[in-house]
C-alpha cells in the first residue's frame, strides 16, 4: 500500500509535525510513503517534494485578494502535484491542511475525483467545510452557501470583492459525487459534527482521528530539574499558557487578554507563558513570558515543572496543548472551545464558559489544591495521544477506504 500526503508544511507547525509523524510510521511499519508540501524550506529527504515557490505562493496570494477567491489559481505549482501523483500511483492521497497558497484546492481535489484516487481529507480546522474561514464561530452562514459576508475582509485577506459564495460553490462541486472513495477524517468529535452539516461534505463517510504526539518527548520530567533548569522557584504554583502568539489584545484568538486577566485575580501564583509577543506589551508582575519556544523538548519540560496548563481560546478544532500538557502529567484548565473538552482526559480537566474569568480562577484554584498523580495522567494520556495510535487509526482507514467498491 502506498500512501501520498499532502500539507502545507511538513516537520513544522502541529499538521506538519503530525505529517511527518505519519510518514515515519508507516515507513517503519513497511509502507511505502509519499509526502508533498508547499511552504518554508527545501527539505531534501526520499520520497518528499515540495511543489510550490515561495515567491510563486505569494504571487498568488495577492492575486486572491483581489479576486476573493483565495484557493484558485496556482496552476503550476498543482500541475507539479498532478505529475508527481500521476508518476508515484498511491493507493491512497491523505490531503490535510491544503489552505497555504501552495495548491489550487478546487483543481486537485476535482481531479482526484474524476480520476477515481481514493482519498483521505484530515479536518485539522473548518474551511474545507465552510470554503472560506479557519473557524466559523456562531456564523452559520457556510451551511446555506455563504455570501453576503460582514467578514470577508477578515477571513478571506479580499481587498474589495466578496467572493465567498463563489468560493463555497466551487468547493462543493469539487466534492460533490466522491461517493465511497473518500473518507473525512475529523481530529475531534466536535468537529467532525460540524463537519456533518455542511453541504459540501455530508455527504462522506466520517470518522474521528485524534491528533498523536512524540511520547518521547512529551513525557514526565523531574519537576524540581525542570525549575532548576529554567531558573524558577520551588516554592511558588505555577500556572502554564502555551500558545503561538501572545497577545493582550481582548480579540485575540488565543486569548493572551485572559491569562493576565487570571493572572491579576490570582497573584500568589507564578504566570509562565510560552510564545512570541511584541515587545512592548504590559503585564501583571506575576506573569513571565518567555518568548517562542522552538526547542519541543524544552516545551515538554515545561509542562513538565507547571502545576497546572490553562487554555484561553477562542476556538480550537483539538488543542495540541492540552495533549501535550496531560502527556506531561500536568492537568488542564480553560474555556470551553470546541474540540479540547472533547478529547481531554475529563478527570484532569476542567473547562468553564468563554470569557468566565471569575470561573475559570474557581477550578484553576480547585485543581491546584488537588493531588494528582502525575504517572497516572502521562501513562493515561500516552495511550490517548501516541502518534503510533493516530497512525494506526488512520491505517485502519485507509485499508477500508481500500476495500470499499
Amino acid at each position: 500500500m502506498k500512501i501520498l500526503q499532502v500539507n502545507s508544511v511538513y516537520r513544522k507547525g502541529s499538521t506538519g509535525k503530525i505529517v511527518y509523524d505519519i510518514h515515519t510510521e508507516l515507513q517503519k511499519q513497511g509502507f511505502d510513503s509519499v509526502v508533498c508540501y508547499g511552504r518554508g524550506e527545501v527539505i531534501k529527504e526520499p520520497n518528499v517534494y515540495k511543489i510550490c515557490s515561495e515567491w510563486y505562493s505569494r504571487v498568488n496570494n495577492l492575486w486572491s485578494r483581489i479576486t476573493g477567491v483565495m484557493y484558485g489559481g496556482l496552476s503550476c505549482s498543482t500541475k507539479r502535484l498532478v505529475s508527481i501523483i500521476e508518476r508515484e500511483k498511491p493507493d491512497i492521497v491523505h490531503l490535510h491542511c491544503i489552505n497555504g497558497y501552495f495548491v489550487n484546492i478546487y483543481k486537485i481535489v476535482r481531479y482526484l475525483n474524476e480520476k477515481s484516487i481514493k482519498t483521505v481529507l484530515s479536518l485539522h480546522a473548518e474551511f474545507m467545510h465552510t470554503a472560506n474561514c479557519g473557524h466559523a464561530f456562531e456564523c452559520e452562514r457556510w451551511k446555506t452557501g455563504c455570501g453576503h459576508c460582514p467578514r470577508f475582509k477578515q477571513e478571506t485577506k479580499s481587498l474589495f470583492i466578496d467572493g465567498t459564495h463563489r468560493s463555497w460553490q466551487l468547493m462543493k462541486e469539487a466534492f460533490d459525487d466522491f461517493g465511497n472513495r473518500l473518507i473525512v477524517a475529523s481530529v475531534s468529535p466536535w468537529l467532525e459534527n460540524r463537519a456533518k452539516q455542511s453541504p459540501i461534505l455530508a455527504k462522506a463517510q466520517h470518522a474521528t482521528v485524534l491528533n498523536g504526539l512524540d511520547t518521547n518527548v512529551f513525557k514526565l520530567y523531574g519537576k524540581q530539574e525542570g525549575r532548576k533548569h529554567f531558573g524558577l522557584p520551588n516554592d511558588k504554583r505555577i500556572v502554564f499558557h502555551a500558545t503561538p502568539s501572545f497577545s493582550t489584545d481582548k480579540g485575540s484568538l488565543k486569548g493572551g487578554y485572559y491569562v493576565c486577566e487570571l493572572a491579576k485575580i490570582m497573584p500568589e501564583e507564578l504566570f509562565l507563558v510560552a510564545g512570541s509577543h511584541a515587545g512592548n506589551i504590559e503585564l501583571p508582575n506575576n506573569v513571565i513570558v518567555l518568548g517562542q519556544i522552538n526547542n519541543q523538548n524544552d516545551l515538554a519540560w515545561l509542562y513538565a515543572l507547571s502545576d497546572v496548563t490553562v487554555l484561553t481560546s477562542k476556538r480550537e478544532t483539538f488543542s495540541m496543548v492540552t495533549a501535550e500538557s496531560l502527556s506531561c502529567g500536568t492537568p488542564v484548565v480553560g474555556f470551553k472551545a470546541g474540540g479540547p473538552e472533547e478529547i481531554t482526559l475529563p478527570e484532569y480537566s476542567k473547562f468553564v464558559e468563554y470569557g468566565d474569568v471569575k470561573n475559570l480562577k474557581n477550578v484553576t484554584e480547585e485543581l491546584l489544591q488537588k493531588e494528582f498523580n502525575p504517572i497516572e495522567i502521562s501513562d493515561k494520556a500516552h495511550l490517548k495521544y501516541a502518534k503510533e495510535k493516530m497512525t494506526e487509526t488512520y491505517i485502519n482507514i485507509y485499508k477500508k477506504l481500500i476495500n470499499n467498491n
